[in-house]
């Protein structure tokens, strides 16, 4: 019997739909390659087939990697359903009364959140679930208007539209702050004003991809004189006396810093937690997401001295 004129069912391999299932979620086929212990060609190749054997295409190549379709989205929702049956009787069979999360969970989120908010949400999550591993990326970018890559974000301000499910999950504040070197070296300033008079400490501007986080929406004509497009080296310039650093109270504050015109510079900024679509009902991606408000809501004097 010629392949088209099978049933449908019979075209398709549930161990093609785990593959789909990997690079929906890390959006590359390496990484999906690396996931599953195969060779990135066999992911390829297993893609293909499944496309084949639906007749419709579920990737898309995009600028940050690859993402479903609208048929590879309802299928990966089908997939995961199926997956989470297969762990449901694993556990069955393993005699425990409490179900265990499995699968990879991938977050994307802020340095400076992410390291310090994030891994321990995650690591709380990791520890009552040994099964599920946990992935974090750290970069300071806006969302993807065509999200993959992962399957929880964390990014500074208010998303644009996008196919994602998006939430407030805190605002955070960040300040003016300056080592005790470079103050009784160089003095505070007095004012915004005798800022200009200091060289400061932020972002790279022409690298800076998160609007909300532009210096002259906060600080008009006030220029960078050290620039990182990492946040944990901007703290250590302020550390070192580099100059004033505009920076998380969150970080500033375990270095030792000192808060400077705290009165006239009180800089409070959105975090917004967004969810790809075919992820949402994932139990392991709830657990992170429940894990990530927790944590936020516990440390809230951190985030808004």
């Amino acid at each position: 019997m010629p392949p088209s004129s099978r049933p449908l069912g019979d075209r398709l391999r549930a161990d093609d739909l785990r593959h789909l299932l990997a690079v929906a979620r890390t959006g590359r086929l390496v990484s999906a390659a690396d996931a599953l212990g195969v060779d990135h060609t066999t992911v390829s190749r297993r893609i293909a087939a499944l496309e084949k054997g639906l007749g419709v295409r579920l990737l898309e190549r995009g600028t940050e990697g690859w993402a479903l379709t609208d048929a590879g989205k309802a299928v990966c929702e089908s997939a995961q359903e199926i997956e989470d049956a297969l762990a449901r009787a694993v556990d069955a069979v393993s005699g425990q009364d409490a179900p265990s999360l499995h699968g990879t969970v991938r977050v994307s989120a802020p340095d400076g959140f992410g390291t310090v908010f994030a891994t321990p949400a995650l690591t709380r999550v990791r520890r009552r679930h040994p099964r599920l591993q946990a992935e974090l990326i750290t970069a300071t970018r806006q969302l993807p208007l065509r999200p993959a890559g992962f399957d929880l974000a964390v990014t500074i301000g208010r998303p644009p539209r996008s196919r994602l499910v998006t939430e407030h999950l805190t605002d955070y504040a960040l300040g003016l702050y300056a080592g005790e070197e470079y103050l009784a070296r160089r003095g505070a300033p007095g004012t915004v004003g005798e800022l200009r008079e200091h060289p400061l400490v932020f972002y790279i501007e022409s690298m800076l991809q998160v609007g909300d986080l532009d210096i002259e929406r906060h600080l008009p004509g006030v220029t960078t004189a050290f620039s990182s497009t990492n946040v944990f080296a901007q703290v250590e310039a302020t550390r070192l006396g580099a100059g004033v650093g505009v920076l998380p109270a969150f970080l500033a504050e375990r270095a030792g810093l000192r808060r400077l015109l705290a009165e006239e510079v009180d800089i409070l900024l959105p975090i917004t937690l967004a969810v790809r679509r075919e992820a949402v009902t994932r139990p392991a991606v709830r657990a992170v997401r429940d894990a990530l408000h927790q944590e936020v809501a516990d440390r809230a004097g951190e985030l808004l001295p």
